[in-house]
């Protein structure tokens, strides 16, 4: 079981405007950069991040129901500040997993006692766009940006 939605009200009203901008910049760090799903507000939410080969590992300690999870997801990305860089992240996936990839064994010891056994994984943005397959688009960076030159020599040419 998760923390419980009063500890989280209360991080959000208090505790993650006084700590997060002295925590953000950290290391196991940061701030996620969000937009409701609904209003379209810009939100910034405090949180511990590690990093496993390329991608981003978010703890979830109050669980994958947390608004900036569902803003998150539903956005299908965001950007992450970590000790005073700013990374595009995408393709968020929820996982369950008591091995937690790239978190230290002291973290995992203490979300375990918490019950909080949720991560978000998210890739940077620049790995994705290399990655994509054929029926996805180009498949290297040179074919992105050969094909990003010709769309603009094309728009320059029917001024």
């Amino acid at each position: 079981m998760p923390m419980g939605r009063r500890v989280a009200r209360f991080n959000r009203r208090f505790a993650n405007r006084l700590a997060g901008p002295i925590f953000t910049r950290l290391p196991g760090f940061g701030a996620v950069h969000h937009r409701g799903r609904r209003t379209g507000t810009e939100y910034q939410t405090p949180v511990k991040l590690f990093r496993d080969g390329a991608d981003y590992v978010i703890t979830l300690p109050y669980g994958a129901s947390a608004d900036w999870v569902r803003n998150v997801l539903a956005a299908g990305g965001c950007t992450v500040t970590t000790r005073g860089a700013r990374v595009s992240l995408c393709s968020p996936r929820v996982t369950t997993s008591d091995a937690m990839p790239g978190v230290p064994a002291a973290a995992r010891q203490l979300l375990a006692r918490i019950g909080a056994t949720e991560l978000i994984v998210l890739s940077p943005l620049s790995q994705r766009a290399v990655a994509m397959t054929p029926d996805e688009g180009p498949s290297d960076a040179a074919t992105i940006a050969t094909t990003s030159n010709r769309a603009d020599e094309t728009t320059l040419g029917n001024r």
